[in-house]
C-alpha cells in the first residue's frame, strides 16, 4: 500500500500580511488569494521494521529514527516530524512505522507557501492512511496549529487554508484564531484574463520569511502608526480586488495590485531593497500597471499584471535582472490524497 497527497501552492493577490497576529486578533484580517498548478508532494509506504525513514527529497535530506511516539524536532525534516508527532499524540495514540517523502515545487522560501503547503501535504496523507475523519476546516486549522503552535514558526494563517481549499477565496480572519473562506465563483473568461495578464516571476533567490515577519508582528506590538495604517489598507485593498475580479473589472487589477505594493512596503523593514525596486521600476516602464512580491517579502517570486499585449515585452525587459518567468495556470481543487493498492 502506498498513500499520496498533493496541495497547491498558492498567490497572494490582495491583503497580504493582514492574517498575521496581532493585527489580524486586534483589527481582523481579509485576503484573496487563488492556488496554482504547483504542488506540495508527499507520499507514504509503511513498513513493519520498527523504523521511521524521512526524506525529503527536494532538499536532499534524509533521516532513520526508531519508531516513537515521539520525534525531536530540533534537528532537520521538522516539518515532516511535527506532522507525525501531532497525528500520534491527537489520533493515533500510538508509534507508526512508515517511511515518508516529500517535495515541493517551488523552493523554501519562495513566498507561494511552501512550509505551509507541504504541512497540509503531509497531514493529509497521515488523515487517508489513518482514515482521520477531517473537514478542509479542521485540517488547515490543525496545520496552522502545527507550524505555528507546535513547532513555533512565525507566520500567518492563509496559506494552510488556500492549501487545503484551493480555487479562488476571499478569506477573512478574526481573533481566536478564527476563519471564514469564502469560495468565489468567477466566470470562466475574468479568470483566463487573470491568468493571462498576471506574469509571475522567480527571482532566483529565497529569503527567510520568519524575519521579516517578526519585524512586522514588532511593528504593530509597538503601535507603529505607519505600519498599521499600511496594514488597513492592505485589507482595504483586498475587499477591490475581490470586487474587481468578480466583476471583470481587469483594468483596476493593476492599481489595486500597484497600491498594495505602496502599502506593503511600510508595514516593515526588508520588504523591498534597491534590486527589487529597480525590477519595480523597469517593469511599470514596460507594459505593468502594478506588482508585488508573493510572500513576506525580500525575495523568491514576483508577479506583475501587464494588461492588453505587453506580456513578452515585459518579460524580456527584465531578463537583464535575470528573473525568469514561471509558467501557471490556476487551479479549482485544494489538498487531494488517496491510496494505492498493490
Amino acid at each position: 500500500m502506498i498513500i499520496r497527497s498533493k496541495a497547491p501552492l498558492r498567490l497572494g493577490l490582495a491583503g497580504g500580511g493582514t492574517d498575521v497576529s496581532p493585527y489580524a486578533d486586534l483589527h481582523g484580517g481579509s485576503i484573496l488569494n487563488a492556488t496554482i498548478n504547483m504542488y506540495a508532494h508527499t507520499t507514504i509506504i509503511p513498513t513493519d521494521n520498527g523504523k521511521i525513514y524521512l526524506e525529503a527529497q527536494d532538499m536532499e535530506e534524509s533521516e532513520t529514527l526508531d519508531s516513537t511516539a515521539y520525534l525531536d524536532t530540533t534537528g532537520k525534516l521538522a516539518l515532516l516530524k511535527g506532522v507525525y508527532n501531532r497525528v500520534v499524540k491527537q489520533f493515533v495514540k500510538k508509534p507508526l512505522s512508515f517511511e515518508i517523502y516529500t517535495r515541493v515545487d517551488a523552493p523554501p522560501g519562495s513566498g507561494l507557501g511552501s512550509s505551509s503547503t507541504l504541512v497540509v501535504s503531509i497531514l493529509g496523507a497521515f488523515a487517508e492512511w489513518q482514515n482521520i475523519p477531517l473537514g478542509e476546516y479542521d485540517i488547515a486549522h490543525l496545520a496552522y496549529e502545527i507550524e505555528r503552535v507546535d513547532l513555533g514558526l512565525a507566520g500567518g494563517r492563509q496559506d494552510q487554508y488556500a492549501a487545503t481549499f484551493g480555487g479562488f477565496n476571499f478569506m477573512e480572519f478574526h481573533k481566536d484564531d478564527k476563519v471564514i473562506v469564502n469560495p468565489l465563483r468567477i466566470k470562466q473568461r475574468y479568470a483566463a484574463e487573470l491568468e493571462h495578464n498576471l506574469v509571475l516571476f522567480y527571482m532566483g533567490t529565497s529569503r527567510e520569511s520568519a524575519k521579516i515577519i517578526e519585524k512586522q508582528t514588532q511593528n504593530i506590538n509597538d503601535s507603529n502608526a505607519s505600519a498599521i495604517e499600511a496594514t488597513h489598507n492592505l485589507k482595504a485593498q483586498s475587499i477591490r480586488m475581490k470586487e474587481a475580479i468578480l466583476m471583470g473589472n481587469t483594468n483596476a487589477i493593476g492599481e489595486v495590485m500597484h497600491s498594495g505594493w505602496e502599502s506593503k512596503k511600510k508595514m516593515a523593514e526588508g520588504i523591498s531593497n534597491p534590486e527589487i525596486d529597480k525590477i519595480y521600476a523597469t517593469a511599470m516602464q514596460n507594459g505593468a500597471t502594478g506588482g508585488k512580491i508573493s510572500g513576506a517579502g525580500g525575495g523568491g517570486y514576483f508577479f506583475f499584471y501587464c494588461p492588453q499585449v505587453s506580456r513578452v515585452k515585459l518579460i524580456k525587459s527584465l531578463e537583464p535582472f535575470g528573473v525568469k518567468a514561471q509558467n501557471y495556470h490556476f487551479t479549482r481543487e485544494g489538498l487531494y490524497s488517496y491510496i494505492v493498492t498493490e
